[in-house]
């Protein structure tokens, strides 16, 4: 079963030249759930290999403007379009007062929405996965996304069915699945006695816009992917305190303390390009990678190599590809250390957006 996440806006706060706003698509096999939709996200969706989905989810972490403006003009093109498939949106508390105040700008759908407002420790049972909403530290109601696999049988030990006697064909998918099953000319045999040991599934646990918590530390405890913003780096690390975000270094602090297998860093200040966040995390955790937007991380079963970055992996070919970096960190790195944002952007009157000048902060800050 396949399991990736299509990163399709890693900016913070405001979009850059080369980076959009929050959204994050995770595709397990033919399931498709997008957390976040900052403005833009369906552009992006349709810029990408994946297009406009019919999407049948939406997680979304909290409601600052970035995380689910793009929202309403997504739900007004489904309806444009005819569409009837039912589509919930899940997110913290507070989730039916926002749709009360969106539905003026989308007004009538031809498809009903269901919203489903999620607090700390609830969980979605999904079968074969289990999704847990857990609280973050962000000032607001705020949820971080674990996406968690259960465990898997172990490995079927072929000649150990042979020597008990079970003929090849149907019998061994049932064992497989963890059924006792007769064997012709009488007896049974038990899964466990041609199973090995339970394998491990995958878990993804995505965090929204958060300070380092101790929730996270928790719910990420051994994860394959760790997804969790770094708005800063280490010299704005009392910015990044005031607002409960996170800086590179701490994030990375966190995922090593959780053993995670990857770290992600998302939701970057325009004040960076992400070389300079890759640089500072990969001091205190070397595997962390800095997705920029069209970039796949699969996140592959341990046995075949655990999660790895696809760059640009769903970039369409009309696309162009810019300059990238090593490890998804983008960009050459040529110029950054001081940040200033992607090439391109607009000046902001010389001060970007989450940044302080000389120990004042910005107009309208991070958020």
């Amino acid at each position: 079963m396949d399991l990736d996440l299509t990163f399709l806006g890693t900016s913070g706060s405001v979009p850059t030249a080369r980076r959009g706003l929050s959204g994050t698509l995770l595709r397990r096999g033919g399931e498709r759930m997008l957390i976040d939709c900052g403005e833009g996200t369906q552009r992006q969706l349709l810029r990408s290999t994946v297009g406009l989905i019919e999407l049948p989810e939406v997680f979304l972490t909290h409601y600052h403007a970035d995380h689910y403006l793009g929202l309403p003009g997504m739900l007004k093109t489904f309806a444009l379009r005819g569409r009837e498939m039912p589509l919930t949106v899940h997110g913290p508390p507070g989730l039916k007062d926002l749709f009360g105040g969106l539905q003026r700008i989308f007004g009538k759908l031809t498809y009903p929405v269901e919203l489903v407002e999620l607090r700390d420790g609830d969980v979605l049972d999904r079968g074969e996965y289990r999704v847990l909403a857990f609280r973050v530290s962000h000032g607001i109601a705020a949820n971080g996304y674990a996406f968690a696999e259960l465990p898997r049988p172990g490995r079927f030990d072929l000649e150990a069915a042979r020597a008990l006697g079970v003929p090849e064909g149907p019998l061994f998918g049932r064992l497989q699945a963890g059924e006792t099953v007769e064997i012709p000319g009488g007896g049974e045999v038990r899964a466990d006695q041609v199973l090995g040991p339970p394998r491990p599934g995958r878990t993804v646990v995505v965090t929204g816009d958060t300070a380092p918590a101790a929730s996270v530390l928790e719910i990420a405890h051994e994860a394959d992917l760790l997804v969790h913003e770094a708005t800063f780096a280490e010299e704005e690390r009392e910015r990044a305190e005031e607002t409960l975000h996170s800086t590179a270094a701490g994030a990375a602090a966190l995922a090593r303390a959780a053993h995670v297998r990857m770290l992600a860093l998302t939701h970057l200040s325009n004040r960076y390009f992400g070389p300079e966040i890759a640089r500072e995390a990969r001091e205190v955790f070397p595997e962390t990678v800095v997705p920029r937007d069209f970039d796949i991380i699969e996140v592959r079963f341990q046995e075949r190599g655990g999660p790895r970055l696809v760059k640009a992996g769903a970039r369409t070919a009309r696309e162009e590809v810019e300059p990238r970096g090593e490890h998804g960190a983008g960009g050459d790195g040529r110029g950054s250390d001081g940040g200033g944002g992607d090439p391109g952007d607009p000046a902001l009157g010389g001060d970007p957006v989450g940044a302080s000048r000389r120990g004042r902060a910005a107009p309208g800050g991070a958020r």
